[in-house]
């Protein structure tokens, strides 16, 4: 059985920055934690930050590619650098996922470590751009494809294909 790594906030855990979740109570992430293949992690606190936490953003173009190849930085609101926080817990959420041979994970939107699509800017006014999180970044560097919470009819395809095409052990 395919094995789906998650972001901790989306299954209910108080990880936000804010100390908030995110929980996200959807069929398919619902059935996928009956059966057992949901694999959690929240990559910021794997990488040692507590909660809460300052908010932080990307600095610096390019992303969360960007800051695997040192070009940009994640800074939080106040102007500490916590790049090499996001840095471990990518290497970290990386791990996880490999000790559960997982090749799909499910990242929740929007976060400098596990955004999909878009980031905040890294200007903290609110504003998204087109990007992807540090973690999301290492892991499809890895070969795991990465889907947000608002992508899960894609994300099941793709789980489909993968154990009909080239299932697990």
């Amino acid at each position: 059985m395919e094995k789906i790594l998650v972001s901790g906030c989306l299954m209910g855990q108080r990880v936000r920055y804010d100390g908030r979740d995110k929980l996200r109570d959807d069929e398919l992430l619902n059935r996928w934690r009956a059966e057992g293949r949901l694999v959690s992690c929240c990559p910021e606190v794997g990488g040692g930050l507590p909660v809460p936490r300052r908010p932080a953003e990307i600095t610096g173009a390019g992303g969360g590619p960007a800051v695997l190849d040192g070009t940009a930085r994640v800074l939080t609101d106040t102007g500490e650098d916590v790049t090499d926080a996001f840095l471990l817990g990518a290497h970290r959420a990386l791990e996880t996922a490999r000790q559960a041979n997982a090749r799909l994970a499910v990242l929740k939107e929007s976060s400098p470590s596990c955004g999909s699509t878009r980031i905040y800017d890294g200007a903290f006014t609110g504003h998204l751009s087109p990007g992807t999180g540090v973690t999301t970044a290492l892991l499809e560097r890895h070969g795991i494809r990465v889907f947000s919470e608002t992508a899960l009819s894609e994300a099941a395809a793709y789980l489909h294909r993968l154990e009909t095409a080239h299932p697990t052990p």
